[in-house]
């Protein structure tokens, strides 16, 4: 799964092939954000003409059909496997598929029962931004006010991550952004073979403190590497074989 992130690269690192980008309520010098979470406003870049836009995003898609959003579960991620089938992400997995810039994300690997959980920073092995594919859709109120939410797509995690976890954002690379963003000539069954887990050796997980387990931790603090002070009680055979660490 994705439940918190961070972006604090700038997004001409992202598009420098591309200097026709519309940007909305998302500034190009939005300073940076080190502890994302549900709820926040996030940065989503779609297509709806051959331009390229950037937009402010609720993390926490709302289908359109839902009458009251306060008695609907929030849904941060969608699956790879059944995002084409559920009637939460169909819709927008046809007509608003997007991406959602970060420098890398947060996961917790948790030992059992009543044992503290291990937080990571994970991000890039050979730093950067990466992008992963998102889905966007606009709720309307019965008031009439519309607000933009957003999910982030998740595949299976390879065999690299799995220790840590069993799901991984989805991630999309430059040479398909075209493909993946193109609602009007791609179908979702035409970008299936896109929604793969990520390389083995892609990403690299980095131990940190319990500062970002907050989400008012906001600062860079949180991203420091910090060895981990626990173990599991009851130790795996291959855990001296993690090859993230």
């Amino acid at each position: 799964m994705c439940g918190r992130f961070a972006l604090t690269h700038q997004l001409d690192e992202l598009f420098p092939y591309n200097s026709e980008i519309v940007f909305g309520e998302f500034k190009r010098d939005m300073p940076p954000r080190y502890n994302i979470a549900p709820t926040q406003p996030i940065a989503m870049v779609s297509s709806p003409t051959k331009k390229l836009r950037v937009d402010l995003v609720r993390w926490g898609l709302v289908p359109s059909w839902v009458k009251d959003p306060k008695d609907f579960t929030l849904l941060t991620n969608a699956r790879s496997e059944t995002v084409l089938e559920k009637p939460s992400f169909k819709t927008a997995m046809r007509h608003r598929r997007t991406l959602v810039p970060a420098s890398g994300f947060y996961e917790w690997r948790r030992f059992g029962k009543g044992q503290r959980s291990q937080p990571y920073w994970v991000r890039p092995r050979h730093g950067g931004i990466v992008t992963f594919g998102g889905l966007m859709e606009t709720y309307c109120h019965a008031n009439g006010s519309e607000i933009d939410t957003g999910c982030i797509i998740t595949t299976d995690a390879n065999e690299a991550f799995r220790e840590i976890h069993h799901r991984l954002p989805l991630v999309i690379h430059l040479e398909d952004f075209d493909r993946w963003l193109d609602c009007r000539t791609q179908e979702p069954r035409d970008v299936l073979d896109l929604m793969q887990p990520v390389k083995e050796d892609y990403f690299e997980a980095i131990p940190v403190g319990d500062a970002v387990n907050k989400v008012a931790n906001s600062g860079p603090e949180v991203q420091q590497r910090t060895e981990p002070t626990h173990q599991p009680t009851v130790k795996n055979a291959d855990d001296d074989q993690l090859s993230m660490f």
